[in-house]
């Protein structure tokens, strides 16, 4: 990869973007197993979350799969077991982002055509099971790109680089929702700010070894132009710093390792995208 990067050289870009989607596609951590829960397959268990499930009640381990509630159907029962495996996962120390916030499993997370239940968001990656994560790509009116640095106490990438706006999104929470609240919560930003952005699309399928286990995530994007008078601050305490940089100095700190995988395919895919159309 060259050292330097022009905004706009497709063939670049175009480049870069396909080095980093594979880097965003690797395969689970040796010794992993397929997750299936109600006999619907839809995640991936790490090594040291398969032993702490081992022989608990409603869990069926076999050496090609884990199986969690086999013979059950979506409600109460199949949550209330669910719930028991995250509070499993969390006392033998599989679950380190435990949040108190429960995620969607769905059979399609793509479709969303059969939820199948709801679970801790801190074992999601422990057992593989895909997120839907949301980002909010602006820009400035001079078409520099606004980035915000992950504070050091997050569990994954902290101190790196990402998109302005970057979150999960919550139990049956709608994409656009989630993008809304994580605008408010992580640039201090409302509706009417983001009014003028772009439709959600999905841009990318994470899959990518982490120390807890696996990214399984649906990569979500928009884009906006924010007015001029406006400052994004972050509210949270998950953002370090927000910058406003030229192009060219976001590719250089990608090229550097000093930004997310997804953020800088978010990044990369919008900047193909601008100068196809220039």
């Amino acid at each position: 990869m060259p050292a330097a990067l022009l905004s706009t050289d497709q063939n670049r870009l175009r480049l870069l973007l396909n080095s980093l989607k594979s880097r965003a596609d690797e395969p689970p951590h040796a010794g992993s197993l397929p997750l299936s829960i109600a006999a619907k397959r839809c995640g991936t268990v790490f090594p040291d979350a398969i032993k702490a499930l081992s022989g608990l009640y409603g869990v069926k381990i076999t050496q090609d799969a884990v199986d969690i509630g086999s013979n059950m159907h979506p409600g109460p029962e199949l949550n209330g077991l669910l719930e028991n495996v995250a509070k499993t996962l969390r006392s033998a120390g599989c679950a380190p982002g435990w949040r108190d916030e429960l995620l969607d499993i769905w059979a399609d997370p793509e479709s969303k055509d059969e939820h199948l239940g709801v679970i801790e968001r801190g074992v999601m990656r422990p057992l593989g099971i895909v997120t839907r994560a949301v980002h909010l790509n602006a820009r400035s009116s001079q078409g520099n790109i606004w980035i915000a640095r992950r504070s050091m106490t997050k569990k994954t990438d902290p101190g790196l680089w990402d998109t302005l706006v970057g979150g999960l999104v919550g139990s049956l929470e709608p994409d656009d929702l989630a993008l809304i609240r994580e605008t408010e919560e992580e640039a201090g930003l409302d509706a009417g700010h983001i009014k003028s952005r772009t439709p959600l699309r999905t841009i990318h399928r994470m899959r990518r070894k982490i120390p807890e286990g696996y990214q399984n995530e649906q990569v979500l994007t928009c884009e906006c132009v924010l007015p001029d008078a406006v400052t994004p601050i972050n509210r949270d305490g998950e953002v370090m710093e927000i910058r406003c940089l030229a192009p060219d100095q976001i590719l250089e700190m990608i090229l550097a390792d000093t930004v997310t995988i997804e953020a800088s395919i978010v990044f990369v895919e919008d900047l193909l995208r601008r100068t196809a159309c220039a």
